[in-house]
């Protein structure tokens, strides 16, 4: 049983919408959901990141919505939509929709992008991270407004993610809009980061245990669970692309998991 105050630990598994036809990447979603994980992401990218970058790929929010009807029991969400290609309120009823129709599971994740062939080949503006990072910070409050004006409402207070870790501007979002923070890194770099988290929390008032912890590690349980879980991350995401998805990651994770107890 875990103890009182203390998270308890999830495994979530990002099932990467490249290089597979459709079929195959919801057979994966559907075999991660049976193999126990707490949480399935797709990524919001228009074309695939390794291998061919002009091979096949997949939209991701209309994704979501399929994966809210071909799933039943698992969280679902991006890691993470990006949020210079949708209008705040756009993305708010978009995230509210997928909310309902899979009857509260929705995690609406969210960074500022950084994939400039994304960027080039839809029309939109680049620009530079700074930019970036500044136009999410103006999203983040558009985004929670919306969401408390829409009729029908979400099922739940959709639990907003926030990946990166940037020390000056994107970690003082995180402490001022996210329910989970996504980041990378071996033991050294998250105990670094998270001190940083708190330094902002104090600044704008948050507790940072409000704040689940979640990292991204292609590492074996084994390896750097322990340690990561000592820094207080809940919340341990594997990455499997396609075209044949190779779940063993998530298998290790789900393993350990389950003998934490």
């Amino acid at each position: 049983m875990t103890a009182p105050g203390i998270r308890p630990i999830r495994v979530a598994v990002q099932i990467q919408p490249q290089h597979a036809d459709y079929k195959r990447i919801r057979a994966a979603a559907s075999e991660a959901e049976g193999l126990g994980a707490d949480i399935i992401f797709n990524w919001d990218h228009f074309f695939p990141l390794t291998g061919d970058l002009d091979g096949k790929n997949y939209e991701c929010w209309t994704m979501l919505g399929a994966w809210a009807e071909s799933t039943s029991r698992a969280e679902i969400g991006a890691l993470v939509s990006c949020n210079s290609y949708r209008n705040p309120e756009l993305l708010a009823d978009m995230a509210r929709t997928v909310d309902n129709i899979s009857d509260g599971r929705l995690i609406l994740s969210i960074g500022a992008g950084w994939n400039e062939k994304d960027y080039t080949e839809y029309g939109y503006e680049f620009g530079t991270p700074g930019r970036r990072i500044d136009d999410l910070a103006a999203a983040l409050p558009r985004i929670e407004a919306r969401l408390a004006r829409l009729n029908p409402p979400p099922v739940r207070k959709i639990p907003v993610l926030i990946g990166g870790g940037g020390e000056k501007k994107t970690l003082r979002l995180v402490a001022q809009y996210a329910d989970i923070w996504h980041t990378f890194g071996d033991p050294d770099v998250v105990e670094h980061k998270s001190g940083v988290l708190r330094r902002h929390c104090a600044d704008v008032g948050r507790d940072p245990a409000e704040i689940e912890i979640c990292v991204g590690t292609n590492r074996h349980p084994d390896e750097v669970g322990q340690a990561l879980r000592d820094l207080g991350v809940s919340l341990f995401t594997v990455e499997s692309g396609g075209p044949d998805y190779d779940l063993s990651g998530l298998r290790d994770w789900i393993a350990w998991r389950d003998a934490q107890g």
